[in-house]
């Protein structure tokens, strides 16, 4: 590889990444001019891809573009353990027929982002479950207590007297075996994986191999600024959503993060995006309009053009000028009326009796434009009406 090209590669590699560990090495594999093997583990307990995680994927695809191959290794074997990053107590175990179920949802997504004829699929448990009690002991041997402790996930759980299960000490020397086992050249992972991929490093040290790069991609916050994105907080953006879903999410999205999601979750061109944080630095500039745009971007990337345009018309329509979506599910009701919460729970417009006195007591709950306020209101079956969740849930009411 000549100079140029490789000088080139590392400023596409390191852009929007956090650690590169370390960059000499990298630039040494680079000069070697052959595909790299680039590893990225697969969380298996995730069915579906959203744009948190998607950022580590597209870091990916931009390795595939450059020759590389992209193997992805499905965390069957270490799954039925569970990954103790970021947990406060020990995650359940998933079963064979949950890994197949959500690896198979996984991969139709997948494909949106990576390219097919670059990239492996890799079950761990191809060469975890070959190993032997003795293989198992001697694996073990090559890590210590005190290095396994050092995760703050371990040291807060023992400090606060937080059971660790012997089990999910294995989980990261089990992780790194799998770099032993695919040969892997680069691993890719988020900052919360920092631990597990210098594991992998030391592991093929002592297996006498050259040890792999780490790079590590930012958390991307879900929509309410706090947390990572996460289904479990359900404040996350899937890829698969519809346009219409995906746009409005995203108008929601703290202002403080619209840069971060313009770097992470959108393939605009770093000059661009220098533009773009320059207008947030100008006065007068709405943020709202750089919302649009960011959510104009995204819809377009794993949809098309033609849909980002539809939908941000539909939110214009909608939230700007407070119209009506032009496709509202319908519920028709059964007897004279119906109890709005018991309503609001049937069609599936909350998730539970509960949350519908708590949105309706929080003015979150509107008939017809108008504010609910009698959690006791009897809705009579006498003439089509619209209820309003929040600000994106619709539903036409009808007799």
């Amino acid at each position: 590889m000549k100079n140029t090209d490789y000088t080139k590669a590392l400023e596409i590699i390191k852009r929007g990444t956090v650690d590169v560990i370390p960059e000499d090495e990298l630039i040494e594999k680079l000069k070697q001019g052959r595909p790299l093997r680039v590893k990225l583990g697969i969380d298996a307990s995730r069915p579906d891809i959203h744009i948190g995680i998607a950022v580590v994927l597209w870091k990916l695809r931009e390795f595939q573009d450059l020759g590389h191959t992209a193997v992805l290794i499905v965390g069957d074997f270490t799954g039925k353990i569970g990954d103790p990053s970021g947990r406060s107590k020990t995650r359940p175990q998933l079963t064979d027929e949950q890994i197949k179920s959500n690896m198979a949802t996984y991969r139709k997504q997948v494909f949106k982002i990576l390219r097919e004829d670059r990239t492996e699929f890799r079950y761990n448990s191809e060469w975890s479950d070959k190993l032997s009690v003795h293989d198992v002991i001697k694996l073990c041997s090559k890590a210590t207590v005190a290095r396994i402790l050092e995760r703050d996930d371990f040291t807060n759980r023992y400090k606060n007297g937080i059971p660790i299960a012997l089990h999910e000490m294995l989980y990261p020397i089990f992780q790194a075996y799998d770099s032993v086992s695919i040969k892997a050249d680069i691993e890719l992972g988020g900052t919360d994986q920092k631990f597990n991929l210098l594991q992998g490093r030391e592991l093929q040290r002592e297996f006498g191999m050259a040890p792999q790069i780490i790079i590590t991609m930012p958390l991307l916050e879900g929509l309410d600024g706090v947390n990572k994105m996460s289904k479990s907080y359900n404040n996350y953006v899937g890829i698969t959503e519809s346009p219409k879903e995906m746009f409005g999410k995203l108008m929601s999205i703290p202002d403080t993060l619209i840069l971060k999601y313009f770097r992470l979750t959108t393939r605009l061109p770093e000059s661009e995006i220098n533009e773009i944080e320059m207008s947030l630095n100008t006065t007068g500039t709405n943020p709202r309009d750089l919302k649009e745009r960011l959510a104009y971007e995204v819809v377009k990337l794993y949809h098309s053009e033609e849909d980002a345009k539809l939908a941000r018309a539909e939110f214009r329509r909608v939230f700007r000028e407070k119209g009506i979506p032009d496709e509202v599910p319908t519920y028709q009701l059964q007897g004279k009326s119906i109890w709005i919460v018991k309503l609001l729970a049937d069609s599936k417009l909350v998730p539970s009796r509960s949350e519908a006195r708590r949105l309706i007591s929080q003015g979150g709950v509107k008939i017809n434009g108008e504010v609910v306020k009698d959690i006791d209101l009897e809705i009579p079956a006498e003439r089509e009406l619209i209820l309003k969740v929040g600000k994106r849930k619709f539903l036409r009411v009808v007799p």
